[in-house]
Formats: C-alpha cells, sequence, structure tokens
C-alpha cells in the first residue's frame, strides 16, 4: 500500500457547505488537495470556495450545486466533472440528512428522499468515480456512517438502517480492493456540530456534540494508516461496543430510551 498523499489530488466532497463536509474542504485543502465541493446551495460553496483558495492560493476549489437526493443527481454531478475535464482520486460521500420521530410520524416521500442521498447517491457515486481508481491504481473513497452503524436506531429508523449500510458497504468494498492501492474507510461519527440537527428536528439539549476538526483529524490520521473505519472518541467508540456484550433486544431498549428524549413533540 502506498504512502498517502493529497499533494495536487483532486478529492471531491459532498455534502461540503457545512458540518464534516466544510471541514474535510478545509483540512484538505492545507494539505495541498484540489476541490471539487458539491451541495445544494450555489452562494454557500462559492462563499467557502473563496476562503479556501485565500488560505492556499497554490490549489484551485471548483464548486456544483445540486441536489444528490434526485434520482439523475449522481449521474449530472459525474457529467458535470466530466465536461470540466476533470478527474476524481478521491470521493469523500459525506451528504445526508436524519430525521427525529416515530416512525409513522414522517412521511414516505421524505423518507424515499433520505434513502436516495444517504444510500442510493453514495453508491452511485463509488460506481461512477472507482473505475477511474482502478485504473490508476490509487486514490479511495470515504463514506461517512454514523455511531448509528452499529445499533438499531429507533427514533431515527430509516436514518440508522441507511447507516448500517453504508458500513457493510464500506467494508465490503474495501475487501474487494485488498490487493490494491486504493483505500475504502467508514468514518462513523457520533454527534457533531452542524446543521444535521436543525434539519433533523431533534432536541439537542442533552446531547454532547464533537467539533467537526476533531472528527475531521480523526478521520484522516485512520485513513493514512489505512483503517477500514473509524469512530472519533472515546464515548463514541465505547458506545458502538453496546451490542457486543449485551442482548441486541437489550441495546434496542437502551437506545430508544435514549432517543426518546430527543424526539421533539414527545412527552416523558
Amino acid at each position: 500500500m502506498e504512502n498517502l498523499n493529497f499533494n495536487n489530488k483532486t478529492v471531491l466532497i459532498t455534502g461540503a457547505s457545512s458540518g464534516i463536509g466544510k471541514e474535510f474542504a478545509h483540512q484538505l485543502s492545507s494539505l495541498k488537495a484540489n476541490l471539487i465541493i458539491t451541495a445544494r446551495t450555489k452562494s454557500d460553496l462559492v462563499d467557502l470556495a473563496k476562503i479556501l483558495q485565500s488560505e492556499n492560493p497554490s490549489i484551485w476549489v471548483k464548486t456544483i450545486d445540486l441536489d444528490l437526493s434526485e434520482p439523475a443527481g449522481a449521474q449530472l454531478l459525474f457529467s458535470k466533472i466530466n465536461d470540466m475535464g476533470l478527474s476524481v482520486d478521491f470521493l469523500i460521500n459525506n451528504a445526508g440528512f436524519g430525521k427525529f420521530c416515530e416512525f409513522s410520524g414522517e412521511t414516505y416521500s421524505n423518507y424515499n428522499t433520505m434513502m436516495m442521498l444517504n444510500m442510493n447517491a453514495l453508491v452511485e457515486l463509488t460506481h461512477l468515480f472507482l473505475p477511474h481508481m482502478k485504473e490508476k491504481n490509487s486514490g479511495g473513497i470515504i463514506n461517512v456512517g454514523s455511531t448509528g452503524s452499529f445499533q438499531p436506531l429507533p427514533y431515527q429508523a430509516i436514518y440508522g438502517a441507511c447507516k448500517a449500510f453504508v458500513l457493510s458497504f464500506s467494508e465490503a468494498l474495501s475487501g474487494e480492493l485488498l490487493d490494491t492501492n486504493i483505500r475504502v474507510m467508514a468514518l462513523c461519527p457520533g454527534v457533531t456540530e452542524s446543521k444535521f440537527m436543525k434539519r433533523a428536528n431533534a432536541d439537542t439539549s442533552q446531547m454532547k456534540f464533537s467539533s467537526p476538526k476533531k472528527v475531521v483529524s480523526s478521520a484522516l490520521s485512520a485513513y493514512g494508516k489505512n483503517r477500514v473505519y473509524v469512530i472519533p472518541g472515546c464515548v463514541n467508540y465505547l458506545t458502538s461496543l453496546i451490542p457486543r456484550f449485551i442482548s441486541r433486544k437489550k441495546t434496542i431498549k437502551i437506545v430508544a430510551n435514549m432517543f426518546t428524549h430527543s424526539v421533539v413533540g414527545i412527552k416523558n
């Protein structure tokens, strides 16, 4: 396995306008990576690109505003990058969203959008960009999962299932690429400072947040060591081990009791 080097490499980051995605952009630009950043809001991307290029004049930053939850979103992004005459060395699948609610309290339409973004777009982008990495026998992918990848998440049932998929998919893909120089890793953070919780309509009064800076720093360190997955933070790591030591039924009860307090509108 070759040493990891982002200098003059092209990195595509989805969901780059805030939180973990935005921090990936900052830290990778400081490592002299060229960036393609994408999200739904054009103004946020343009502002971020200006900051990144002013801080690191030797790199370039391209912005593409689109919605990856749309059925043709991933293919459109791939086509736009090809039209620019660019190729992607590293892919960071970060875009995603969740919702705190009882399962029946959300529309199927919103669940379908969640699954399209959290799973389908991630898989399609991987399928589109991986062949180039194989041709060069270098580069790689970071898929953003969650500590929820390791156990069911009552009151976040679809989000948790999506993130379990992300971990399983990432580990399986890394197994197929063992004899190559292509790295695949799942980043599984706990609750992190971002716009995620506001969109999720969660009561965050009892939550302790990690900083995106620490999460991304841990991710890049683990990626450099060719880890298959990483869980930033000692407490988050220990929490992920709960299903290994107690029954799944008891795990479900523990997680349900934790998150019922975070669903806006449920009285306890």
